[in-house]
């Protein structure tokens, strides 16, 4: 089973276990809300650009709402654990592709927010893989960074990102930490930060993630 089906079917298990009112770490939305983001991802590209283009968001806003009041929560699971919809699963490696960040971090957005919540230890495969994404796009998803960032993977591997002429901050974890880190889940990611304490709160300040 690949990464991203692996995180597809782990996720539909939590949130079919939290329910429909759970919190996440996604600003403003609980379980159901973040149900009916992954299948408009998938299934509604017409109203996915408000994802990222502000000027889009109020349109993608209220597809959103109406797949809650057309699939209901459990419909809204159902179809995220069928596998990838739309354009995603016509095309071979899509899926594998674009969903392997998305559905790890989105998993871990649910567990992360609920009381007691630990790193999983995730095979070495899947923190290579991980890795590999991360470095691809560290530069932009540090690109709001204020301070110079450098990151450490434990088991090798540096990216740079962040304002280059700025004092660095050093940032080390696993791979999975990192990611967390640099799509703007700073206070979730068990990371260690060195360098200047003013540079390390300006930093964590700041808005990252693509």
């Amino acid at each position: 089973m690949s990464h991203a089906r692996a995180e597809r079917a782990a996720l539909s298990d939590l949130l079919d276990r939290l329910g429909p009112e759970a919190p996440t770490l996604c600003a403003g939305w609980a379980t159901f809300d973040l149900a009916a983001h992954l299948v408009l991802r998938e299934r509604r590209l017409d109203a996915a650009g408000g994802i990222a283009i502000k000027a889009l968001a109020p349109y993608t806003a209220s597809v959103q709402e109406s797949l809650k009041a057309r699939h209901g929560y459990a419909g809204l699971v159902d179809l995220i654990r069928q596998g990838p919809g739309g354009v995603y699963g016509l095309i071979p490696g899509a899926d594998e592709a674009v969903n392997t960040v998305e559905f790890f971090v989105h998993h871990e957005d649910v567990r992360r927010a609920q009381p007691g919540w630990e790193p999983r230890d995730l095979p070495p495969e899947q923190q290579r893989t991980l890795w590999r994404r991360l470095a691809k796009t560290a530069r932009l998803m540090l690109r709001r960074a204020p301070v110079g960032v450098v990151l450490h993977r434990l088991g090798g591997g540096v990216a740079l990102g962040g304002d280059r002429d700025a004092p660095h901050v050093e940032v080390t974890g696993p791979a999975a930490e990192l990611l967390m880190f640099c799509t703007g889940r700073m206070d979730h990611a068990r990371v260690d930060l060195s360098g200047e304490a003013a540079d390390i709160a300006r930093l964590r300040g700041s808005d990252l993630g693509i």
